[in-house]
């Protein structure tokens, strides 16, 4: 049994209470980490096959060894997680391997194809900043010590990342022509997307569990203000166009955009001029999966066999 009730667990760790096992845990507590972890370690799971398969286009042997760095480091923080997630009676063999692909919860981001270096460099530069946004938000602030023991070697690495992201961004933005056209192109589609990223707005939130819970200290939309205070400006800086602005009257980064909108993931386009959606249709895109889903899925899952063929191949000679 837990030594608190319910209500008295949220309390506590509102105060600074530490929570270090699943004996110090709630249902509820352990229901919310779980969602929080699984998203966490499907992310950094599916960013892997997603950078390997972009990784090809790389200009250079140097530049690919690089790339390739990063997605070891993206797997060992996927272990970590599911590590995590099994502390507290989940089953890491069934996350990784006995799960449909629709039923992996990383953000629909990590379900398009990276066609290009310009695609892989402006992932590292907009999708890794919003896992260190996410992260280093749940560093400061989570009640779970194990989690927050773990972040620290991860923030470390996924700043890395972010940097190559930068470096790169930079030097293809300077290179102009083409090489600034596909930059541009990438930022075009995956902005709205990393926006998309956190989630609801804060007025529309159902469950508040990680919160409440100090799993986190932000809300989704602070986080995206987080996000956007250093995308924004990075963006300016390179003289490349993104789709928001600093409002000084209102303090606060606003879109220049309908959010959230349709996306026509064959094209790669978001229809801005068609307005608003609503986020059940939202949901309902994120359900159907992106076009890779599938794909990359099967790419992780498939190493189970293969593995397990070498070492039966092994023992037979």
């Amino acid at each position: 049994m837990p030594p608190f009730g319910d209500e008295e667990l949220k309390s506590k760790v509102q105060e600074g209470y530490m929570v270090e096992s699943l004996e110090d845990m709630t249902e509820g507590y352990r229901k919310a980490l779980v969602v929080q972890l699984t998203v966490q370690a499907d992310t950094e799971l599916m960013s892997a096959p997603s950078y390997w398969m972009a990784a090809r286009h790389a200009p250079s042997t140097n530049t690919q060894v690089s790339a390739h760095a990063i997605i070891q480091d993206e797997l060992a923080h996927a272990n970590i997680a599911y590590r995590l997630l099994e502390d507290i009676g989940e089953s890491k063999e069934h996350l990784v391997y006995g799960r449909q692909p629709h039923e992996f919860k990383h953000p629909y981001g990590f379900d398009q194809p990276l066609d290009n270096w310009a695609e892989l460099v402006v992932a590292n530069g907009f999708f890794d900043r919003a896992g260190i946004t996410l992260l280093s938000d749940v560093h400061r602030n989570t009640s779970y010590a194990p989690l927050k023991r773990a972040l620290v070697k991860i923030d470390m690495e996924e700043t890395f990342h972010l940097r190559h992201g930068e470096v790169w961004m930079r030097r293809l933005a300077k290179a102009g022509g083409e090489a600034r056209d596909l930059l541009q192109r990438a930022v075009d589609w995956m902005f709205p997307m990393t926006i998309e990223w956190f989630g609801l707005p804060d007025d529309l939130k159902r469950h508040s569990g990680q919160l409440d819970y100090k799993l986190k200290g932000l809300t989704n939309d602070q986080l995206r203000q987080v996000w956007m205070a250093s995308t924004v400006p990075l963006c300016q800086e390179l003289g490349l166009a993104a789709p928001a602005h600093f409002d000084a009257e209102r303090d606060e980064y606003v879109l220049d955009y309908p959010f959230p909108c349709q996306y026509d993931a064959v094209e790669k386009v978001w229809a801005f001029d068609d307005g608003e959606i609503t986020w059940d249709a939202v949901f309902e895109r994120w359900k159907g999966r992106g076009p890779m889903n599938e794909i990359y899925v099967e790419s992780i899952q498939r190493s189970r066999g293969d593995v397990g063929r070498w070492l039966e191949d092994g023992a037979a000679a």
